[in-house]
């Protein structure tokens, strides 16, 4: 392994950094896209953080800076991200870690729309954390296998809403990590396809139980 990380929680945090800058795709809230950084963070949020007229980069912005994480590629929820789970997969040479933080009280089904205004949004933040060094564009394809994990891990939850059985909530985000280097393909027929769909799997399937048992998890 070429690089270490650390996972903390602290308050309002969750932070995984890395000992060097890793490329990090993604469609954060704060850093989106593909970028290099050195670490991936949650920042917890409630209501009155973000009223209406708040916008909620500008805000982020601040927070950050006060942190001193201007840097980070970070993620908002307002699920409790102290029910956070870590798992690891190993496929031959392949090893992958996935953190998840899950809530479901905005659920939809792809394909179909809810009005669920503005309470109570939990989101299904992922980080995925590759060992192997990949091209860029297998970065994007093992993006896309992290997604298909997810997505059966809710489906298998079998949440029950208005428009069918749920597949994600209408504010998940995946932060996918990698070093650079020569790995081509991440599909479903390789080692790295499959640790990723292991690792993402069972992560998001244990964030999703602790959810259904708290309260808002129970009201559905």
């Amino acid at each position: 392994m070429s690089f270490t990380c650390k996972i903390d929680h602290d308050g309002l945090w969750l932070s995984v950094a890395f000992s060097r800058p890793l490329q990090i795709a993604s469609w954060a809230v704060h850093r989106p896209g593909l970028v290099e950084a050195g670490q991936i963070l949650w920042r917890k949020v409630n209501n009155s953080d973000l009223p209406l007229d708040v916008d909620p980069q500008v805000w982020l912005v601040k927070e950050l800076s006060q942190r001193g994480a201007l840097d980070a590629v970070t993620m908002l929820t307002s699920c409790d991200i102290g029910n956070y789970r870590v798992c690891e997969a190993q496929v031959e040479e392949a090893h992958v870690t996935a953190i998840c933080t899950a809530g479901l009280s905005n659920a939809e089904r792809v394909g179909a729309r809810l009005d669920w205004g503005k309470d109570g949004w939990g989101t299904i933040n992922l980080a995925v954390i590759i060992e192997q060094g990949l091209q860029q564009w297998a970065l994007f394809e093992a993006m896309s296998i992290a997604s298909e994990a997810r997505t059966a891990a809710v489906y298998d939850a079998d949440l029950k809403i208005a428009t069918g059985r749920a597949t994600g909530t209408g504010t998940d985000c995946i932060a996918l990590a990698a070093p650079q280097g020569d790995a081509s393909y991440a599909g479903l027929h390789t080692a790295l396809g499959e640790a990723i769909g292991k690792a993402v799997y069972q992560a998001t399937s244990q964030a999703v139980v602790l959810w259904k048992q708290s309260k808002f998890g129970q009201a559905f």
